[in-house]
């Protein structure tokens, strides 16, 4: 038999408890990823699809991989964190961003004497998102402003997808008939959108737990990404995006996620349903008692 065909086929199944106590403990010490809430048998599936990638025979190569390889274990970490994403999630959400909060940005903006703002999708996954306040911006036809959209990921081969934004039909149930009709592009029975909206979106690679540096936004979309942290890289993380937006900027977290201990000093609810908050001025951060 060739190598090929004696090469090990991973399928989850095949993980015991040692391996996948080693693998999750590198992900829990290097990138802060807390896996304890979730299905095992889910996670082993998710494993198991990066050593077929890299084609090892055993978790100790993989181990040794991630030991020496931090592309690999960003790509792990994203293939361990990955969901399901689709435009307008939430549509509740959509609504209250282009009706209340896109628009009080918009204000801010032209009484401080600026030119633009920046709505920043992180953990933006296969686009879905980031386009969807693409195609929020230019729905609204603001003339007077830019409004720039930028989306971020930690893993490349997801950018890649997103860059291509071309969708089944799964991901577009909550995009109205018109909007479809105008914005997209059917080939084989997948919906590409037009050139137009992507070429509004600025994709880079970013790891919001190790990066040293986070762009700045008036508009930050977290969503469904703080759950696979442990609290206190929740922490971390959610004051840093406090640092890097201006006094009533606004946060959107998931609808399963929220504000807790001393971080929601920097903030105050706005549209608690939607999860969405806004920075408090400097004069106006609460600190603990």
């Amino acid at each position: 038999m060739t190598e090929e065909q004696t090469q090990k086929v991973w399928t989850g199944d095949d993980l015991d408890d040692a391996a996948f106590t080693a693998i999750t403990a590198v992900l829990r010490r290097r990138c802060q990823i807390d896996l304890g809430q979730y299905k095992d048998r889910c996670i082993k599936r998710r494993i198991a699809k990066r050593l077929r990638a890299c084609v090892v025979s055993d978790v100790d190569a993989y181990l040794a991989l991630l030991d020496s390889n931090s592309d690999e274990l960003d790509t792990l970490a994203a293939t361990i964190s990955i969901h399901v994403s689709q435009f307008f999630r939430n549509p509740d959400t959509f609504r209250v961003l282009e009706s209340k909060v896109i628009p009080d940005l918009c204000h801010r903006a032209r009484v401080a004497g600026r030119r633009e703002i920046t709505l920043w999708s992180a953990g933006c996954s296969s686009g879905e998102e980031p386009y969807s306040l693409a195609l929020l911006a230019d729905a609204m036809a603001v003339t007077d402003l830019e409004i720039r959209v930028i989306a971020s990921d930690v893993s490349e081969p997801v950018l890649a997808l997103a860059k291509e934004a071309a969708y089944d039909a799964t991901r577009l149930k909550e995009v109205p008939p018109s909007v479809l009709d105008r914005y997209f592009v059917t080939q084989k029975r997948r919906f590409q959108l037009v050139e137009r909206i992507r070429d509004k979106v600025e994709f880079f690679r970013h790891n919001i737990m190790t990066a040293q540096a986070y762009p700045q936004a008036d508009l930050i979309l977290c969503r469904n990404v703080l759950i696979y942290f442990t609290r206190s890289e929740q922490d971390r993380i959610l004051t840093r995006f406090a640092q890097c937006m201006p006094a009533f900027g606004a946060l959107v977290l998931g609808r399963s996620e929220t504000l807790v201990g001393a971080v929601r000093g920097y903030y105050s609810t706005e549209f608690p349903l939607e999860r969405v908050y806004r920075r408090r001025p400097a004069d106006d951060i609460e600190t603990p008692a």
